[in-house]
């Protein structure tokens, strides 16, 4: 993936349009827009478009869902009768067979759990599900230490139940029980994050489908069923250090599905520049940073993740995780520091992002980086390679 360039900081091919030249009225309220915002088009596109059977509370068909995660393959398609054609972008880079077992897994209202390494856009896969199903991903619980059960469950008005009591009026929905009463579905974000005893309140959930309100016991409110189409997509991050072990009950309730890291190195690339361009966008610049230049990112990257460089050679594995997203980041500061801090090649900063990165959970990560530069780096610049040329001079920015 790496190429010569002659000037590695000049405007790439297909320039995003310069931002600062627009009125200030245009700049959206919002930094990121959820995914149901974000898509409307597509969306009701494709629940119109697509009219055959939909599972109990969906908005689109499973076909529909399938479509709208991996895209048309290019292809505009057409309402029934004729008339507007649309072409469905890709938002998930991945195996189309693992969309389709979600996809599937949520029609059958089980649990899904995605799990995988940090970075994989587990989260992002997560949120456009939950979008293309019931129409909103609002429906979340951030799993950390110090989530209780009543994230999972209820929890109360303390004004209106010393007034009146224990009362339906006085009981406060959390995400689940919202997802229960109307049909939809709930995401959970690192489920593993949970204390054990936090995570076993989805065990009942998901087995009895309701929820038991022992202080409204003989009043109709005592039991809140879950309507048709609920359901839960989880996610864990099984590598990160302080996790809690799923209980051998809640794990038989999720059909887990691992996201792997992208395997071709022209869609990560792709998605790598998509993705920063769009963040550069929202800082208020144009993207400045040359192909060439996310190409020799993709594959420090890539080598590094996967211990082997493209030519074959071994690579030694940082501890950290060498993720998409992580390279998105520095792909999007590199873009940012060309936008606003000129000066120089921007491949001169790229080493120090790097560093950045691979220090983050051992030190020692330092030296498999140096070691990295003195093998692939080295010699691809003594094949002759202009840009690794410049980062080989650039080895000493790394002590």
């Amino acid at each position: 993936m790496g190429g010569t360039a002659a000037s590695f900081h000049s405007v790439p091919r297909n320039t995003a349009p310069n931002l600062t030249e627009q009125p200030a009225a245009t700049a959206p309220a919002r930094q990121v827009l959820p995914a149901e915002e974000r898509y409307a088009a597509e969306l009701a596109f494709l629940a119109a478009q697509d009219q055959g059977p939909r599972p109990p509370g969906w908005a689109l068909t499973p076909r529909a869902v399938v479509t709208f995660v991996c895209g048309s393959d290019g292809a505009e398609l057409a309402l029934p009768g004729g008339g507007t054609k649309m072409a469905i972008a890709p938002k998930f880079v991945g195996e189309r067979a693992l969309v389709e077992r979600c996809v599937v897994t949520l029609a059958g209202e089980r649990g899904l759990l995605l799990t995988g390494e940090p970075g994989t856009a587990k989260s992002m896969l997560s949120e456009l599900l939950a979008a293309a199903v019931c129409g909103t991903s609002a429906l979340t619980v951030q799993g950390t230490a110090g989530t209780t059960e009543d994230a999972f469950r209820y929890g109360w008005n303390y004004a209106l139940l010393l007034a009146q009591g224990p009362s339906a009026g006085a009981l406060v929905d959390s995400p689940v029980l919202a997802a229960m009463r109307t049909g939809r579905v709930v995401r959970v974000e690192e489920i593993t994050r949970c204390l054990p005893e936090v995570q076993d309140a989805l065990v009942s959930i998901l087995s009895d489908r309701r929820i038991s309100v022992p202080e409204l016991t003989a009043t109709e409110d005592a039991v809140v069923s879950a309507a048709p189409g609920f359901t839960v997509i989880a996610t864990a991050n099984l590598r990160d250090r302080g996790v809690s072990e799923m209980s051998a009950a809640l794990k038989r309730r999720f059909n887990f599905e691992t996201v792997a890291p992208i395997a071709d190195p022209d869609a990560e690339a792709t998605l790598i520049r998509r993705q920063a361009v769009a963040a550069v966008q929202r800082a208020g610049a144009p993207f400045g940073v040359d192909d060439a230049v996310l190409d020799a990112l993709v594959t420090v990257f890539r080598d590094l993740r996967n211990g082997r460089s493209a030519e074959g050679w071994d690579v030694e594995r940082p501890g950290t995780v060498m993720s998409t997203a992580e390279a998105v980041q520095v792909a999007a500061s590199l873009g940012v520091s060309a936008a606003y801090l000129p000066g120089g090649d921007v491949l001169d900063l790229l080493p120090g992002h790097l560093l950045g990165v691979v220090r983050k959970d051992d030190p020692a990560d330092h030296a498999r980086l140096l070691g990295y530069w003195d093998g692939p780096v080295r010699r691809r610049a003594e094949d002759g390679s202009a840009m690794w040329r410049r980062l080989w001079d650039l080895r000493g920015s790394l002590r």
